[in-house]
């Protein structure tokens, strides 16, 4: 047979073989598009855009990852061929050589098949080995070695895709759940629907700020002394009960006094679920600058330094920093309101506003939860990884007393993240100066789009300008828009 030493080729392969191996790798391909597909037009038909793009990224990925793979097959047999100095190959190892420049037996569980999956892997890594002998054969002739083993650059193509997956999959149960807390606070929105229609408008209502609960939760009294014990509730209260009732109606009644004051009826919920949901969107997807990270964290995985360790400890800080800070934005909106008034009349209303946000930007939170999430993502998937290529005894893996915490931090930034944070990243951050498009439907902006483009028009054919819209007829066309939002919600 030809070949040699690296098995038989096409020429020498069962037709059979190769037909049922196609149909298998052909039939899971289509099985996964079409679900894929399936689920687009479920979300096209229930007209949940911001998802459906969510679904559209996560096809970029899987895209991204086939044009990777297809690079790394077709680079293969060069970039094997790339013969380097023995001694360069000697540093920035992830395990210790011996001075004979081998091994150690402890150490060596990560080139043999001692991995939970090492039935499955076997045939795979001989198949490999035949490969790596013909490239070091190649270059031993030169006194030089691969500087990349085909059996590494095997792995690596592995873990590439580990890692998209476990993102994609950590992202989406950190929505779900996240999801599921959110959706305990739809009955306030409808309780406090109610309490609207009922209540009488001719009747003078005085609300005494300090006895409001939304003060009382978070109004520490004024100095430096309190502004330490705001802090300090702010960080401890993410963790447990991070929304309460007064909280939600409070910043629901804040942001409709600020962007659609026109419409007391406003669907505060279904608005904020929309603009959760768009930044989704970009949540699932990795960025340039994530890959960035990947390649710092693999340069820092050598040998005594127990990196992934310590970059732990990087998303696990963020998640407290971020918690804190959007609890902290609460408790700010509170001093406002309780530092200018004793009392006023009709309900307490908060002023929403981009200042308390860090740099003024609302968005930078969603920017460190993308980080917070991949980051985690990135730790379990390198892992599982290991743990299923190597086996846990691999010196890879490390030590024991290093592993067990990482998977405890990992652990627990996923809960946080899902139970605390999201929820608190959903509200919050409405209470920026700007309102999100995510407030229309894709008619209602089709709509509002073509109105201002007849005002202009009007406009421009007005001769001594009584055709001018006046911001007072803007702001009655936007309480129309806000109350066909409510409608259809």
């Amino acid at each position: 047979m030809a070949g040699g030493g690296e098995g038989p080729t096409l020429e020498f392969t069962p037709t059979w073989v190769v037909a049922v191996v196609c149909t298998v790798i052909v039939a899971i391909s289509l099985a996964v598009e079409r679900a894929l597909h399936s689920g687009g037009k479920y979300l096209k038909k229930k007209k949940q855009k911001p998802l459906y793009e969510a679904l559209l990224k996560v096809k970029e990925e899987l895209m991204l990852l086939g044009f990777i793979s297809l690079l790394l097959t077709v680079f293969q047999n060069r970039i094997t061929k790339i013969c380097v100095n023995p001694k360069i190959m000697d540093k920035w190892l992830p395990c210790k050589l011996h001075h004979d420049g081998h091994l150690d037996g402890k150490e060596t569980a990560h080139y043999s098949a001692t991995s939970v999956f090492g039935g499955i892997f076997g045939p795979t890594r001989r198949l490999l080995a035949a490969g790596a002998k013909a490239q070091q054969g190649y270059c031993g002739k030169k006194n030089k070695v691969p500087l990349l083993s085909v059996e590494a650059f095997h792995h690596l193509h592995i873990f590439i895709f580990v890692l998209a997956i476990v993102h994609v999959t950590f992202c989406a149960l950190t929505i779900v759940f996240g999801g599921l807390k959110i959706r305990q606070w739809k009955q306030w929105e409808e309780e406090n629907a109610k309490e609207i229609s009922e209540v009488d408008e001719a009747q003078t209502k005085i609300t005494h700020v300090q006895e409001h609960d939304f003060v009382k939760d978070h109004f520490w009294g004024i100095g430096k002394n309190y502004r330490v014990k705001g802090w300090l509730h702010s960080f401890l209260n993410q963790f447990y009960g991070s929304v309460c009732r007064s909280d939600y109606l409070t910043l629901r009644l804040g942001f409709i006094s600020t962007h659609c004051r026109g419409n007391p009826k406003f669907d505060f919920y279904t608005y904020m679920v929309r603009a959760l949901e768009d930044d989704f969107k970009r949540v699932v997807g990795i960025s340039w600058y994530l890959w960035i990270f990947v390649v710092i964290f693999m340069l820092m995985n050598v040998d005594g330094w127990h990196a992934y360790f310590w970059i732990a400890f990087i998303p696990f800080f963020l998640l407290l920093a971020v918690g804190t800070k959007l609890q902290h934005v609460i408790t700010q909106l509170a001093h406002e309101v309780a530092e200018k008034h004793i009392a006023v009349e009709g309900e307490l209303i908060v002023q929403p506003s981009d200042k308390h946000f860090w740099f003024g930007k609302p968005k930078f939170v969603l920017f460190l939860i993308h980080l917070i999430l991949f980051q985690n993502a990135f730790e379990m998937a390198f892992f599982f990884w290991i743990w299923v290529q190597y086996g846990f005894t691999s010196c890879i893996m490390g030590k024991v007393r290093y592993i067990v915490p990482r998977l405890v931090i990992g652990v627990f930034i996923q809960v946080l993240c899902s139970y605390s944070t999201l929820p608190l990243y959903a509200i919050v951050t409405q209470m920026g100066t700007k309102f999100k498009k995510a407030i229309f439907d894709e008619g209602i902006r089709s709509g509002l789009i073509g109105w201002a483009q007849k005002a202009k028009k009007r406009k421009a054919s007005s001769v001594d300008g009584s055709g001018s819209t006046s911001g007072s007829s803007v702001g009655v066309q936007l309480g129309k828009v806000n109350q066909k939002t409510t409608t259809k919600g």
